[in-house]
C-alpha cells in the first residue's frame, strides 16, 4: 500500500509532537532519495530550525525520522548539510584515485611471460622478470623485477591483461564431500559391503545393461543384481531389493568413488535401512576395493562373459540373480579366506589353506555367536533349509540351465 503525505510543512510543533506520539507503531519509509530530500527542506525551512530551542529542534527531527524512516544520523548529516548550504544535494560517487605502479606496458609485458612460459606460477614469474631486468637488462622489466608473486595473479585478472591474453580452462572435476574416505573396518562382524558396477559391454552403438555387485568384507556373501542403467531411477529400486537379500543388517557401505553411488538419492536409502557407515575408496589405495573388484571377474565375468546384452534385459537378469545365482553363490561355492603372516622382513602375505575354504554360509555360521547378528525373520532353520535343499553340484546345474535359457533369449532378440 502507498500513502501519498503533502502540506508537512505546514503542521505546528504541537501537531507534529501529537503524530508521532499517536503513531507509535507505525512506520514509513520513502521511495525516491530525492523526494526525501526536499521534503526535509521544506520543513526545516518553514519552521526556521536554526532559530528553535533544543526542545524543539528534538521534535522536527522525531516527526522527520518518522515520516522518512531514516535513522537518526543519517538525519542529523542531512540536517547538518542544509545547516550549512540551505540545500540538501546527494554526493557525487567518486571513485578512489590511487597512483598505478605498473601501468599498460607492464601487464602486457607479463602477458608476454606467461605467454612464453605456459603460465608458470607466481614465484616462478617474478624470479623471470627479476632476471629479465638484473641478468639481461630489459628494461620493460624494471618496475617488474620488484613486483610480489601475489601481485602477479592480481594483474592476470585485470581488464587490461584479459584484453592481450585470454586463457581457456577446463571444467574441473568437483570436490564431493558424500561419504568417508576411508577403508571400512568391520572387526570381525558381518554386514560392512564393498559394491561395484560391472558394464555389460555395448551393441551398434546401443549402451548394455549393468550389474551391480555387492559383497560382504567379512563372510563374502554376495548378491549381485542387474539395472538397465546406472540413474537413479533404475539403480535405486535394485540397490533396494539387493541390500534385503543379505541376512543380516548392513552396517557398512564402501564404494569407488562413481557417481552411481556418491549421490543424495543413494544417502537416503542407506539412511532408510538405517546403514551407520558410508566410506568410499582412497585415492591410490587399489586394496580399498579389491575384494569386490577381484569377484567381478571370477563371478560376473566368468558366469555372464563379456559379449553384449542389452538393457531390455536387465528386469530378466535380476529374476535370475535373485532365484539362482545368489542362492548359488552364498550356499553352493567356496570361497578363499586367506590368513595373513608376517615374514622376517616384515612383509605381508595372503596364504589360503586348504581348510580355509568353505561357502560363505558356512563362514557366516563359523563365527562366534553368530546368530545374533540375523536379521529380524531370518532364522537358523531358515539358512540352514535353503542350504542342504539341493546338493553343491545339482544346485550349479539348476543355476547353468536358467543361465543358458536366459543367454539364448538374449541372443535371439539380439
Amino acid at each position: 500500500m502507498t500513502i501519498r503525505m503533502s502540506n508537512l510543512e505546514r503542521l505546528t510543533l504541537a501537531e507534529m509532537e501529537k503524530f508521532v506520539m499517536t503513531n507509535r507503531q507505525v512506520t514509513w519509509s520513502a521511495v525516491e532519495p530525492e523526494s526525501v530530500y526536499r521534503l526535509i527542506e521544506r520543513v526545516l525551512k518553514a519552521h526556521r530550525y536554526r532559530r528553535l530551542s533544543k526542545g524543539q529542534r528534538g521534535i522536527v527531527r522525531r516527526f522527520l525520522a518518522k515520516i522518512t524512516g531514516l535513522s537518526r544520523a543519517q538525519l542529523t548529516r542531512l540536517i547538518q548539510r542544509w545547516m550549512d548550504t540551505r540545500r540538501i544535494e546527494r554526493k557525487p560517487a567518486r571513485r578512489p584515485s590511487f597512483h598505478r605502479r605498473y601501468n599498460d606496458a607492464d601487464i602486457a609485458s607479463l602477458a608476454e611471460v606467461d605467454a612464453a612460459h605456459e603460465d608458470l606460477s607466481g614465484p616462478a614469474v617474478r624470479h623471470l622478470c627479476h632476471r629479465a631486468w638484473v641478468v639481461f637488462g630489459n628494461e620493460k622489466f624494471q618496475r617488474l623485477a620488484g613486483i610480489s608473486a601475489s601481485h602477479i595473479y592480481n594483474l592476470r585478472r585485470s581488464a587490461a591483461y584479459r584484453k592481450i591474453r585470454v586463457r581457456v580452462e577446463h571444467t574441473q572435476g568437483s570436490q564431493v564431500s558424500i561419504g568417508e574416505r576411508r577403508q571400512p573396518e568391520p572387526k570381525g562382524r558381518p554386514g560392512y559391503l564393498r559394491v561395484d558396477t560391472v558394464h555389460q559391454g555395448q551393441h551398434d552403438g546401443e549402451s548394455g545393461m549393468y550389474h551391480l555387485n555387492a559383497v560382504d568384507t567379512v563372510t563374502q556373501w554376495q548378491v549381485v543384481g542387474g539395472t538397465e542403467t546406472i540413474s537413479e531411477r533404475h539403480l535405486i529400486p535394485v540397490l533396494e531389493a539387493m541390500l534385503h537379500q543379505f541376512p543380516f543388517p548392513i552396517l557398512g557401505f564402501h564404494c569407488d568413488n562413481g557417481s552411481e553411488f556418491l549421490n543424495y538419492k543413494v544417502v537416503g536409502l542407506l539412511k532408510k535401512l538405517l546403514v551407520e557407515e558410508f566410506t568410499k575408496s582412497r585415492a591410490c589405495r587399489s586394496t580399498d576395493n579389491a575384494l569386490v573388484e577381484g569377484k567381478n571377474g571370477a563371478v560376473v565375468r566368468k558366469q555372464i562373459g563379456y559379449g553384449p546384452i542389452g538393457c531390455e534385459h536387465a528386469e530378466a537378469f535380476q529374476k535370475f540373480y535373485t532365484a539362482y545365482l545368489n542362492p548359488y553363490l552364498n550356499f553352493h561355492r567356496p570361497c578363499g579366506y586367506a590368513i595373513i603372516e608376517t615374514d622376517l622382513r616384515g612383509r605381508r602375505k595372503r596364504k589360503y589353506r586348504h581348510k580355509d575354504y568353505r561357502t560363505p554360509y558356512e563362514k557366516l555360521t563359523s563365527l562366534e555367536d553368530w546368530k545374533e547378528y540375523l536379521k529380524e525373520g531370518i532364522t537358523e532353520i531358515m539358512l540352514q533349509r535353503q542350504a542342504e535343499g539341493l546338493s553343491d553340484t545339482q544346485a550349479a546345474r539348476r543355476m547353468q540351465k536358467a543361465k543358458l535359457s536366459l543367454l539364448a533369449r538374449c541372443r535371439k532378440t539380439r
